[in-house]
């Protein structure tokens, strides 16, 4: 069963290079992920395709209308759907949360604009509010982009080695060890010795000691989570 995804937006073009190029491209030929933009646009009630309006209580900005976007999102939810918002009021989006979405089989994901969204829209359905950092954008586009990429590359089949999306940063709450390649030398400076040694049980280690100490250095927050799970 292919992973369906629906992106709301109201700039639909924002959406065709990220999605037309490398994995997701491929991915999508093979037809193990289907991606539709939708205009919100579209659904206005009036010629000029009117989205948005000034907040009640004042304040600077504009914020999407609720009928145009309750109308879209209604024309694209099934049965089996995931509905998504983004917005910087959102729970932080993480791995674990890209692989939860991985098993879903439809999503739904509203891009914000503006101020944000009427909160009414929000309210009258099951969603989700995710957020992909402690910072403001222009708009929910870009965060769509991420949450559809780092969930889509789970699929089994999507990736050239499925094996790739197991051992890389955050799968086990740490970082990703170093890598290397070809050359064995660069600049004059040698690949690490174990990893041309042939035993597997000690690269296992060593990789799994410089994952934890790069954690240690970068992200102590990762490990602190991780002990107390524990």
């Amino acid at each position: 069963m292919a992973f369906d995804v629906d992106i709301l937006t109201l700039f639909p073009e924002i959406f065709f290079g990220p999605f037309n190029e490398s994995i997701i491209k491929r991915a999508r030929e093979k037809g193990l992920v289907n991606i539709k933009v939708i205009n919100v646009r579209d659904f206005a009630d009036d010629e000029r395709g009117t989205v948005d309006d000034r907040p009640f209580g004042g304040g600077p900005g504009m914020v999407m209308k609720p009928e145009p976007l309750y109308k879209a999102i209604q024309s694209v939810l099934r049965p089996d759907s995931t509905l998504i918002f983004t917005t910087p009021a959102g729970r932080p989006f993480h791995q674990t949360i890209a692989r939860e979405l991985s098993q879903k089989s439809h999503l739904v994901i509203v891009c914000g604009h503006y101020e944000g969204i009427d909160q009414r829209v929000i309210d009258a359905f099951q969603s989700e509010e995710y957020s992909i950092g402690d910072y403001v954008l222009t708009n929910g586009n870009l965060a769509a982009m991420i949450m559809v990429d780092a969930a889509a590359r789970l699929i089994p089949g999507v990736l050239g080695c499925d094996e790739s999306s197991v051992s890389e940063s955050f799968s086990d709450g740490l970082l990703e060890y170093p890598q290397y390649t070809r050359p064995r030398e660069f600049m004059g400076v040698e690949a690490p010795e174990i990893l041309f040694s042939g035993n597997h049980a000690a690269i296992a280690r060593w990789r799994h000691d410089q994952a934890l100490t790069r954690t240690l250095e970068r992200r102590p927050d990762l490990v602190s989570k991780k002990t107390e799970k524990l």
